[in-house]
């Protein structure tokens, strides 16, 4: 077979090929295989060397012809597949444009969130700072320096997530306060908030993981009266001007004299409604004078120096401002509820 019916039969065949082609890819095989740099078309020209020399111009037109030959007739099947794939495309992706447009929704803040944040303001507007400290924490700084002896039941691990013996999650943001006092000396003012841990149930009022606020005064000449008026304070601004607060004596380790506070149920102003189960009162958190122990314990004079110290569960504070009978409600992420506040 000479050189012309070589190339006449290649021609052909790639034509053939090319017109049996259902896709892109393979065309894209046929134009390797024939005029790629291994290809058909590519080795029948590094076969000149052994054409006439006088024969080879007649040989190169040949090749030339031959490869423009099957670079058209790729280039129409291309354009025909490319067209008939922007055609089935427009078809399938057919746009109604008289269908209501997607709504964006935005999202806003938690309940949690909004509470804190007002929280904090009230507290910031008396001079407080914010400040924060580790959820794993020694269990130095969440018992021992806050007065609480080794046999005390909260130290149980039925109550406490311990991850060794003295490493655990902690089980109140106190440990914060622990951690100020040993690194700043006084005046101190600061409030606590964050994530704490405890061994509980889920149920309506309980959660083995939920967030406190802790506040701590320490200064020269602080009493209890100082601290009445700090709650008197926060507990008007956040629940109205017309709430009344009522201390009640408690004991906790770490504060000594030590109180649990109500206030003046803001449903029915004290005259006893389903909210405040008819007594008037509803109880908000526990405070006291921190205990000389712990003022020595975490670096500070005692007979210099006095302070007081308060907690307040954040749920328990969502719970009463939006008048929410349930705690799982703020953890479920149920949109239908969220989008409320």
């Amino acid at each position: 077979m000479n050189m012309k019916e070589k190339l006449q039969e290649l021609r052909e065949e790639a034509v053939k090929r090319i017109q049996n082609s259902d896709g892109l890819d393979q065309l894209n095989e046929v134009r390797v295989a024939y005029l790629g740099k291994k290809g058909h078309l590519t080795a029948v020209s590094k076969s000149m060397k052994d054409v006439a020399p006088e024969d080879r111009p007649v040989f190169g037109r040949l090749v030339n012809d031959t490869r423009a030959h099957i670079e058209e007739f790729l280039e129409e099947a291309k354009e025909r597949m490319e067209r008939a794939l922007r055609e089935k495309q427009l078809e399938e992706e057919v746009i109604d444009v008289t269908l209501p447009a997607q709504k964006l929704e935005t999202g806003h803040r938690h309940p949690n969130t909004i509470a804190l944040e007002e929280v904090q303001r009230i507290f910031i507007g008396m001079g407080y700072e914010v400040v924060e400290g580790p959820e794993v924490e020694y269990d130095a700084y969440n018992f021992t320096k806050l007065n609480i002896p080794e046999d005390h039941p909260a130290k149980d691990e039925q109550d406490t997530f311990y991850i060794t013996k003295e490493i655990l999650l902690r089980t109140q943001t106190s440990s914060v306060q622990a951690r100020v006092m040993e690194q700043r000396k006084p005046p101190i003012r600061v409030i606590a908030p964050g994530r704490v841990f405890r061994s509980d149930e889920v149920d309506a009022t309980h959660s083995p993981s939920f967030h406190q606020i802790e506040g701590l005064v320490v200064d020269k000449n602080i009493t209890f009266a100082d601290l009445k008026g700090t709650l008197e304070e926060f507990a008007k601004q956040l629940f109205g001007p017309e709430t009344r607060t009522k201390f009640r004596p408690h004991h906790f380790p770490f504060t000594e004299p030590s109180a649990e506070v109500d206030v003046s149920c803001f449903k029915c102003k004290g005259s006893g409604c389903r909210f405040c189960k008819g007594s008037g009162w509803i109880e908000i958190l526990g405070c006291g004078m921190v205990h000389p122990h712990v003022l020595e314990m975490c670096g500070v004079d005692a007979k210099k120096y006095s302070g007081f110290a308060f907690g307040v569960g954040l749920e328990r504070i969502a719970l009463l401002k939006y008048e929410i009978d349930d705690m799982r409600l703020l953890y479920e992420n149920d949109v239908r509820f969220l989008k409320q506040f």
